[in-house]
């Protein structure tokens, strides 16, 4: 039998739901604008005329787009640092917080305190520049000039992943690995058998984390490529943004649809994969920060 609501808990539903709602759609509406935009014709988005749904429909937008040969290698290039970059910044951070989490290991507290310390003082964005400049320095010595290496090696560490990866790894039953070791496992081998499928959840949800700040990733990115045809997608859409902003390319436009179209129509393209992968790993999200976030 269900216990009725007293007043005051009901009104605590109502405006708790309603706010909820709000807040969603607040969320959910420049997505829908970007689709409207991209598929509205000129005269009706630069009228103002497009507020929800798209007028005067069209889809040259994404067709002169999808004719780009600039826009599809940017977009290799960020699956290429998105895949690769998350790959590495996995394996530094399961390393790493699978070693913080053993009490046995030297000079622990210190390296730990080291760790959450570099979360409250920042270097700064001159050393981080430095050092990225040095790595290419030590890259260009061994014969690498590929600049997307570059921002995948140099950018594969993150404190706060590491500090939920250990914490989950600090969850897991000490007796399980005694009873791994007793059956003659090795320290790997009760890493990659013991602790990784026994913290799933925070893993999933620490690679989601690195998979989108590496697709994501702008400034860096920016910086550190000196070649236009490895810049990502992300330095491309800014590229394409400055370009229209400046008046005299616009002069002779002669199209059905608006060259702020175009943008969107590629806001809409950079944003489907992470749409199309999140549902998957959403089930694990909540529970892996739980695990990671908490510790006993």
């Amino acid at each position: 039998m269900k216990r009725k609501l007293e007043v005051t808990e009901l009104i605590f539903k109502i405006l708790s739901y309603t706010f909820l709602t709000v807040f969603a759609l607040c969320c959910l509406y420049p997505f829908l604008y970007a689709i409207s935009a991209s598929m509205s014709g000129i005269d009706a988005l630069e009228g103002g005329k497009v507020v929800l749904f798209p007028k005067d429909i069209q889809f040259e937008a994404f067709a002169s787009m999808f004719k780009d040969n600039v826009f599809w290698n940017s977009y290799t290039n960020t699956l290429f640092l998105t895949f690769y970059g998350t790959l590495w910044a996995m394996g530094v951070a399961i390393l790493g917080a699978y070693a913080l989490s053993k009490k046995r290991l030297l000079f622990r507290k210190g390296l730990n305190f080291f760790l959450v310390f570099t979360m409250w003082f920042s270097a700064g964005i001159v050393p981080q520049y430095r050092n990225y400049i040095n790595t290419r320095e030590v890259f260009d010595k061994i014969g690498l000039d590929d600049d997307k290496w570059l921002i995948v090696i140099a950018m594969g560490m993150a404190a706060m992943n590491i500090i939920l990866l250990r914490n989950a790894f600090e969850g897991v039953p000490s007796e399980i690995e005694e009873a791994a070791i007793v059956d003659g496992a090795t320290e790997f081998q009760v890493l990659t058998n013991v602790y990784i499928p026994m913290s799933k959840s925070t893993i999933a949800t620490v690679a989601l984390l690195f998979g989108i700040s590496r697709w994501n990733g702008y400034f860096w990115a920016k910086q550190m490529t000196t070649n236009h045809n490895e810049w990502p997608l992300q330095v491309y859409i800014r590229d394409q943004l400055e370009y229209f902003q400046d008046s005299e390319n616009l002069i002779g436009w002669d199209y059905p649809y608006s060259s702020d179209s175009v943008i969107y129509a590629l806001i809409v393209c950079s944003v489907i994969p992470i749409l199309v992968i999140y549902p998957f790993i959403q089930k694990y999200f909540a529970k892996g920060v739980n695990m990671g976030g908490v510790k006993e």
